[in-house]
């Protein structure tokens, strides 16, 4: 798997395995991103202690979100993302936050057909003209919003980070099992901006 990925290569000579372009890849990857984590890990702390409610930062790698940041709130039951973890953008409110600024050419690049719209659990959208709906709303909103897409009886709110050109570098979102989402939003609208003020400089 790792050798098929890249991630690894056979040293015949050497008679061992060593580092593949794939990990290179990764490390890069991560390298680009540590600045953004560590102007955007305050922040996150004090939304999580705003809303009382899990909170992450994710990245979006072609068609999928990586999430970069992972702040638990106490109490707070576990989820499925974690710092490294992909999920489809299409699926998280984080993607769709982050698809939703960019513009309509690069995403029909990314979606050329309803072949490209993996589901979970039977949920999220179905068709282009489903995901062009939920990408309206979020450019209508301020911020995108999921509802079981990943996990049922879980919702999430997430806002982009943009750059000084309007490009989303990241989107940052808060996932809870019950609250006001307009009130959340508002809270993860507020940090967003935050970020993207402080990655302008």
């Amino acid at each position: 798997m790792l050798k098929a990925e890249g991630f690894v290569v056979h040293l015949p000579e050497a008679r061992r395995y060593g580092l593949g372009v794939g990990a290179y890849e990764l490390g890069s990857a991560y390298l680009r991103q540590e600045p953004l984590r560590w102007i955007a890990q305050t922040v996150l702390t004090r939304l999580v202690s705003a809303t009382t409610q899990n909170a992450h930062m994710a990245v979006l790698d072609g068609r999928d979100v990586l999430y970069v940041i992972e702040e638990r709130a106490p109490g707070r039951p576990p989820l499925v993302t974690d710092v490294g973890v992909r999920l489809p953008a299409h699926l998280t409110a984080s993607g769709l936050a982050i698809l939703a600024a960019l513009p309509g050419r690069q995403v029909d690049a990314l979606y050329p057909s309803r072949r490209a719209l993996t589901r979970r659990h039977d949920a999220g959208p179905a068709s282009l003209t489903q995901l062009r709906a939920l990408l309206a709303a979020a450019r209508r909103d301020g911020y995108a919003r999921e509802d079981g897409f990943i996990t049922p009886g879980f919702s999430s709110v997430a806002a982009p980070v943009l750059d000084h050109t309007g490009h989303p570098t990241a989107a940052i979102a808060v996932t809870y099992e019950q609250g006001d989402a307009e009130q959340l939003a508002t809270h993860v609208r507020r940090a967003a901006a935050r970020v993207s003020e402080r990655i302008r400089g």
